[in-house]
């Protein structure tokens, strides 16, 4: 049973089971992406004689190790969902982390590193920017009308310039 769970959970990157079953799953499951980061004919082995299905084995190799390379081990996360309604067993979904493209959560402090870096840099062009912008509105309409048309086009583009940029950080 364990066998076809760990080959679905490497088919499907996602399966629902028993708290106690995704636990013990889970165990299996990370030590065989530990060992898919390093591919070697002796990795594939040890691995072909818990899962039995070569398509399963080539992806965990060539797709799931290599996502996994610079992860330190919690490469599955348990979500619980609740109780079973037959029997109340307690019911969880086991997943593999940053599947079908999703960004793989990054430590804290890595996070907390970047945005100080990135956060004045991106900053400091647009308040520099944004005075040069605003300085023309001002006089154009005081001085033609039908020209008050154009700065009011061009405070729309940079406006959504802007939005752009806070919508990136």
């Amino acid at each position: 049973m364990l066998r076809n769970m760990v080959t679905s959970l490497f088919d499907h990157e996602r399966i629902t089971t028993t708290k106690a079953k995704a636990l013990e799953v889970r165990r299996i499951a990370e030590k065989m992406i530990t060992r898919a980061k390093t591919d070697s004919v002796h990795n594939r082995r040890m691995t072909a004689r818990y899962i039995w299905d070569k398509a399963i084995v080539n992806k965990l190799y060539t797709e799931i190790g290599p996502r996994f390379a610079e992860r330190n081990g919690g490469y599955c996360r348990i979500l619980k969902i609740g109780h079973r309604q037959g029997d109340a067993a307690d019911m969880a979904i086991l997943e593999l982390l940053g599947r079908n493209g999703e960004e793989e959560e990054k430590p804290a402090k890595e996070k907390a590193k970047k945005s100080k870096k990135e956060t004045p840099k991106k900053e400091a062009p647009a308040k520099a920017e944004a005075p040069k912008e605003e300085a023309p509105k001002k006089e154009t309409p005081a001085e033609e009308a039908p020209a008050a048309d154009e700065p009011k086009a061009e405070a729309a583009e940079a406006e959504a310039g802007e939005a752009e940029e806070k919508s990136e950080e």
